[in-house]
């Protein structure tokens, strides 16, 4: 027992920063279209990175916040999820740790798409479980608006800046876990559903007679959708399944945000209800892997997470790739926003 308690995870702190251009649908796009991405995607408008700033300058701001509301000044380690390094080499979590006064921890990248904070959280478990480490920042953050080819309505419109994070730490002697059974899992047979084709060690640069459209985010909409629905339903009933939860023991389904359309239809086929999904989307758009823990921030501060609650979060992404997590929300916590 002594051993179960010492390897226990606790959620110590949360927060979230998101930049402070906002981009409205009417800056973007016509009435017409404007209409349909309010309908079919839930997006009126999204924050953007300003010139001068990317992904490490919003990790550091997110991850300030959560180490403020952990009353924190350092952990162990930093873990950072993102899909839009500020370059491709090196990592920037090394860079993150610096700002943030911690040079000489450990420190990584993490790219599993918008599975990436789910996918970090649960590594951060696992070298806490190890021991380690005791504590942990995990860091989602994405500056998608620099990845996305402004000419293209299937990817402009989705895409917002911002990042969220938290602390996770060993729960002490006889303090319960906050986080249960996880599940994840990937399908490279569809890497190319989601992917920027250039800029990596298999194409270093744009074919010249694509005039530079391959640099940029390349989205098979109807695959990916059909394929999300399907993941996150499986990996949230799967998740569920392994915490001894019934899908009515859920309190609130926090899913990723990538797409209303998709969040209703897994609300549909696991028949949960959407009053129990929080959703920020309209507001924000879809931040890849910052968009959990930015939306667990926003429901904790609204009150639509409450402590005690079970909670259910599920993503899916890039690679492709998908995870679920449960969580029993811990008691004094209060994310910075």
């Amino acid at each position: 027992m002594a051993e179960e308690q010492k390897t226990n995870t606790v959620l110590a702190g949360l927060g979230c920063w998101l930049p402070p251009t906002v981009v409205a649908n009417a800056d973007l796009m016509s009435p017409a279209m404007d209409d349909f991405v309010r309908r079919r995607i839930g997006i009126a408008r999204r924050h953007r990175v300003s010139d001068g700033e990317a992904t490490v300058h919003l990790a550091t701001e997110a991850g300030a916040r959560a180490l403020a509301s952990a009353g924190a000044s350092r952990v162990d380690a930093l873990i950072l999820a993102t899909t839009t390094p500020d370059r491709l080499c090196p990592a920037g979590a090394p860079e993150v740790a610096s700002r943030l006064g911690m040079t000489g921890v450990p420190a990584f990248d993490l790219n599993a798409g918008c599975s990436g904070f789910l996918y970090g959280c649960e590594l951060a478990r696992g070298l806490i479980a190890a021991a380690t480490v005791g504590t942990v920042l995990v860091i989602g953050a994405e500056s998608s608006s620099t990845m996305v080819n402004p000419r293209d309505s299937s990817t402009a419109p989705i895409f917002g800046d911002g990042a969220g994070a938290a602390v996770l730490r060993r729960a002490a002697p006889g303090e319960p876990a906050t986080f249960g059974p996880s599940v994840w899992g990937s399908d490279g047979t569809l890497a190319d559903a989601i992917a920027i084709p250039a800029g990596g060690s298999r194409r270093r640069t744009p074919a010249p007679d694509l005039g530079g459209a391959d640099a940029y985010l390349h989205l098979r909409g109807t695959e990916v959708v059909r394929n999300a629905v399907k993941r996150m339903s499986a990996a949230a009933t799967a998740a569920a399944d392994a915490a001894h939860w019934s899908l009515e023991d859920v309190d609130v389904l926090v899913a990723h945000q990538a797409n209303a359309t998709i969040t209703q239809a897994v609300a549909a086929a696991l028949s949960f209800p959407t009053a129990r999904m929080p959703t920020n989307i309209e507001h924000v758009g879809n931040t890849a892997a910052a968009s959990v823990p930015i939306l667990l921030a926003h429901a904790a501060s609204d009150g639509a997470i409450k402590p005690g609650h079970r909670v259910l979060m599920v993503a899916f992404g890039s690679g492709l790739s998908w995870a679920a997590t449960t969580a029993t929300w811990p008691h004094a916590l209060t994310p910075h926003l």
